[in-house]
């Protein structure tokens, strides 16, 4: 690598502190420059620098050279280009001589530092609009030589603007309601704020100068409304607002009105007071009686008449009451009529007051009317379906009832004088009774036959592996358990027949015909009709056919009880029902005549 020389060093220096490009490719020697110290103009750095200041106010044009070992800045020179490419020497400032004013900026400028080799800013205190322009900064140093800075100034005058408002006369055509004007540099923008409708014209004179009317049609409910100018401009951070109210004038409007008590004979501090609107305000109020001058005793205190007496009947009439403003005149009358006393007036605010109550209950009792009716409604409608809830209900159960009365018919008989649970006890008792007799016949039966002990259905009995005593023991004990268990169910049996079966249904037996020729009940013919039809001979039949079947020995038992029961009773549907008969007398089986 190949180090750069001094003197390309001090090339390079030279052309970037003038604010030339440095065309080289030798990329060594820019490097050694860039490390060593930053030297030539800190500030500004570009060669041309743009600036904006407000007149008015204080304006700094920067310039700042920083020196390199072994160099010095001789001179210091500002200086302002003119339009025809002159330039015109400001101040200068030299390292042991000091500085010096020029021209028309003598005790205008100064410089910004005690020492301007070292920072050479230039200060304006007080900026006019002539100071706009370019501006130059001259250093010259030892050994390097000189070096410039140029600096565009550009002056800004911040707005200056008023607003003229206009007095409106209600009823007016289109016409200027505000004028606003602005003066600034550059040109300011103008505009309204308002609410009432209107149109705006804006105009632009030469020197940065602006204005703007807002014109529109004058009524009385624009009065007192908003109607700003706003005024723009780059040199403000917000827009300037002038602040306006309309006015718009309009003539008044008169009403008068009573005072809460009451005019009636003999009433004290009785007065009328006569209200006026309009813009302005009305200066004038005058009263007249009759077209004429005010009763006597009557005076009127700013826009009120006033009695200061106690009214009389007599001043009755029309007062009449004008007002005046700047605009126009307004006029209202009004007819007083004095009551001879007070009763009548109170008769009058009573009558009111019956009218307002009348009122007021007619109302309610409408409303509770209403109510009554839709409340009647409701539950009408509640009834009716209620009504036919219950007539489904009452339908399904005449509807069940038919079924079971059928079912009935079908197994119990209508006859009054039988209930249904005495044919269930006389089936049970007449079951109970055939086990009775066939029990009796089987225990005679049971013994011995030639010699040979037989078993209850007659076969003889077979014993194996056992004595004769032993055997004969065993079937003595079996013998007396066999005859207890028929006692036990005897016992049973007969306490069952006198406990289930009712007197008036146990069948009597047929008595012999007594020796006096007396005759016995009478039997009723089985196929005789009753109240339901008397039974037939196949219900009879089926009834024996029910019945329990037994050996012949016991034959003569249940011919009886068959007899018996051929004689006073009949089957029907599985029930044994007695026979109808003229001279039955049926018991109840609580002692009740059926």
């Amino acid at each position: 690598m190949v180090l750069a020389s001094p003197e390309d060093l001090t090339t390079v220096r030279v052309y970037s502190k003038m604010g030339l490009a440095v065309n080289t490719t030798d990329t060594e020697v820019v490097s050694q420059w860039m490390l060593g110290v930053e030297t030539g103009f800190v500030e500004p750095p570009q060669l041309v620098t743009s600036l904006r200041s407000l007149a008015e106010g204080e304006t700094r044009l920067p310039c700042h050279y920083r020196e390199e070992e072994g160099e010095k800045v001789v001179q210091v020179s500002w200086y302002k280009e003119l339009p025809d490419g002159t330039k015109e020497q400001i101040i200068t400032a030299h390292f042991s001589d000091g500085h010096t004013e020029f021209g028309r900026y003598s005790g205008r400028v100064r410089f910004e530092s005690g020492s301007p080799t070292e920072n050479s800013a230039l200060l304006i205190p007080i900026t006019e609009e002539s100071d706009e322009g370019s501006y130059i900064c001259h250093i010259v140093t030892f050994p390097s030589g000189s070096f410039e800075r140029s600096i565009v100034l550009s002056v800004w005058i911040l707005p200056i603007s008023s607003l003229e408002p206009v007095v409106l006369v209600e009823g007016q055509s289109f016409r200027v309601a505000a004028s606003c004007r602005a003066v600034a540099r550059p040109t300011p923008r103008l505009s309204w704020d308002t609410e009432v409708p209107g149109q705006s014209q804006n105009r632009t004179s030469e020197g940065g100068a602006v204005s703007s009317h807002y014109s529109l049609h004058p009524l009385r409910s624009m009065n007192g409304k908003l109607l700003d100018c706003l005024v723009w401009h780059p040199g403000l951070k917000q827009p300037l607002r002038h602040s306006n109210r309309l006015e718009v004038q309009y003539p008044p409007d008169a009403t008068i009105s009573t005072g809460k008590d009451g005019q009636f004979v003999g009433a004290e501090n009785a007065e009328l007071t006569c209200s006026s609107g309009g813009h302005p305000k009305a200066h004038n109020i005058t009263w007249t009686w009759k077209g004429g001058a005010l009763p006597d005793g009557v005076s009127t205190v700013g826009g009120k008449l006033v009695f200061g007496r106690a009214m009389r009947l007599n001043d009755s009439g029309v007062y009449e009451c004008v007002v005046r403003n700047d605009v126009g005149a307004a006029r209202s009358e009004f007819t007083l009529t004095v009551a001879e006393n007070s009763r009548s007036h109170e008769t009058i605010a009573d009558n009111l007051l019956l009218i307002i109550i009348g009122s007021a209950a007619g109302a309610l009792v409408m409303i509770m009317v209403i109510v009554i009716l839709l409340v009647n409604r409701h539950h009408r409608r509640k009834n009716i379906k209620l009504a036919m809830a219950l007539n489904e209900r009452t339908e399904e159960m005449n509807t069940l009832s038919r079924q079971t009365s059928c079912r009935r018919l079908n197994s119990v008989s209508t006859d009054p004088r039988v209930q249904p649970e005495d044919y269930a006890q006389l089936r049970v008792g007449s079951r109970i009774k055939d086990s009775q007799m066939s029990l009796d016949h089987k225990s005679s039966q049971w013994g011995t036959a030639a010699g040979v002990e037989l078993d209850e259905l007659g076969r003889p009995v077979l014993w194996h592996g056992s004595r004769d005593g032993v055997r004969m023991a065993d079937v003595d004990e079996e013998r007396e358990e066999r005859r207890r268990r028929v006692e036990s169910y005897l016992k049973s049996s007969n306490m069952s027949l006198d406990s289930g079966l009712p007197s008036s249904l146990v069948p009597l037996k047929p008595q012999q015909q007594q020796e006096g020729g007396g005759v016995g009940p009478r039997e009723l013919d089985p196929g005789s009709p009753g109240e339901e039809g008397g039974p037939g001979e196949a219900d009879w039949e089926g009834a024996e056919r029910s019945l329990p079947e037994h050996d012949e020995d016991d034959s003569s038992s249940t011919y009886q009880i068959s007899e018996a029961l051929t004689n006073h009773f009949y089957y029907s549907n599985g029930v044994l029902r007695p026979k109808p008969h003229s001279n039955a007398i049926l018991l109840h089986p609580r002692g009740q005549i059926i």
